[in-house]
């Protein structure tokens, strides 16, 4: 059996220094840019992962992330009894071909790779069965999402006992971070020609928002 309290919550993943970012205004950015994240809690009953939308505040306190699961959900369970949480948010990722470096054709010592944007939260969850919490993060999540379309959908356009009912069906998860970490492997550790030709490969293979994450100075 697994005691939770006794799990080494502490561990970081493994970020060589080239790779390394710890600037909070870039995590948060990236967050509210991917919000959809895989929640992984560990307990006697082993190690559970969902994957759930989060909605990130930045308080005086330090940043809380919320999200709601469906009652139904065994992961529940654990977050009751309050089991260290892991919520990684996954960027914007690709393939990267060695043929795209110039020094392949110098001296062919290179393999494929690929590169990619993670950031992790670690913290302590809470549940909550609050109605009035459940709407105002349910609005939330959705104001965040719909803030692009041409007619944006609110959680109002809903008949309210519809709504009511909805909410009767999950509970609400509220994670106070204690650790916010991100891994940003986008071929820093290249020469500048072999960034170049990466960025160009990239582009050619309609991955732009990788291609534009690849330092060129």
């Amino acid at each position: 059996m697994v005691n939770a309290d006794a799990l080494p919550y502490n561990r970081s993943m493994y970020r060589p220094p080239a790779f390394r970012e710890d600037r909070p205004e870039v995590l948060r950015a990236a967050i509210h840019a991917h919000p959809l994240a895989t929640l992984v809690t560990a307990s006697c009953n082993g190690i559970v992962a969902n994957v759930v939308p989060f909605s990130l505040e930045v308080t005086a306190q330090g940043d809380v992330l919320r999200a709601h699961l469906a009652r139904a959900n065994e992961q529940v369970a654990d977050l009751r009894a309050g089991a260290p949480a892991l919520v990684v948010f996954q960027g914007p990722q690709a393939y990267v071909s060695p043929s795209w470096y110039p020094s392949k054709r110098v001296h062919g010592k290179v393999v494929p790779t690929w590169n990619y944007v993670i950031v992790q939260a670690r913290g302590r969850a809470r549940t909550v069965d609050d109605p009035a919490w459940l709407l105002e993060q349910t609005a939330t999540l959705t104001a965040a999402a719909e803030k692009d379309q041409a007619d944006p959908w609110t959680v109002a356009d809903a008949p309210a006992d519809f709504i009511r009912a909805q909410l009767k069906g999950i509970v609400g998860v509220e994670i106070a971070v204690d650790r916010l970490e991100g891994k940003w492997k986008v071929s820093q550790n290249r020469s500048r020609e072999d960034r170049v030709g990466v960025a160009d490969g990239l582009r050619a293979a309609d991955q732009h928002d990788v291609a534009g994450l690849i330092p060129l100075d």
